[in-house]
C-alpha cells in the first residue's frame, strides 16, 4: 500500500527539500505557498507540484508568474489549478 502525502511525514519533508530553488524568488513563492497550503494538499496537487518542481526554475518562473502556460505532459487540469493557487501566494 502506497502512503499519501498528508500521511506520510517523509513525503512531506522530502516535497519541503525539493521546492527548495536556486532562484531565490522561486523558494520564496514556493515557501510562502507550502506554508500556507500544504496541510491541505490532496494528493493530485502534490502530483501537480511534483510536476512543477520537475521544471528548470526559469520554465518554473515563467509559469508562476503567468508568463506561459503548461504545455505538453504538464498541460493537466490540476496543474492549471494548482499554478492558480501558487500566483495567489
Amino acid at each position: 500500500m502506497t502512503s499519501t502525502h498528508q500521511s506520510d511525514p517523509a513525503n512531506r519533508a522530502r516535497l519541503r527539500w525539493r521546492a527548495r530553488r536556486g532562484l531565490l524568488e522561486n523558494d520564496l513563492i514556493l515557501t510562502r505557498f507550502l506554508d500556507a497550503s500544504e496541510g491541505s494538499l490532496t494528493d493530485d496537487e502534490v502530483d501537480a507540484l511534483t510536476r512543477l518542481l520537475d521544471l528548470s526554475d526559469i520554465a518554473l518562473m515563467d509559469l508562476m508568474l503567468a508568463r506561459k502556460e503548461p504545455e505538453g505532459a504538464d498541460d493537466l487540469p490540476q496543474v492549471h489549478a494548482l499554478l492558480a493557487r501558487l500566483r495567489r501566494a
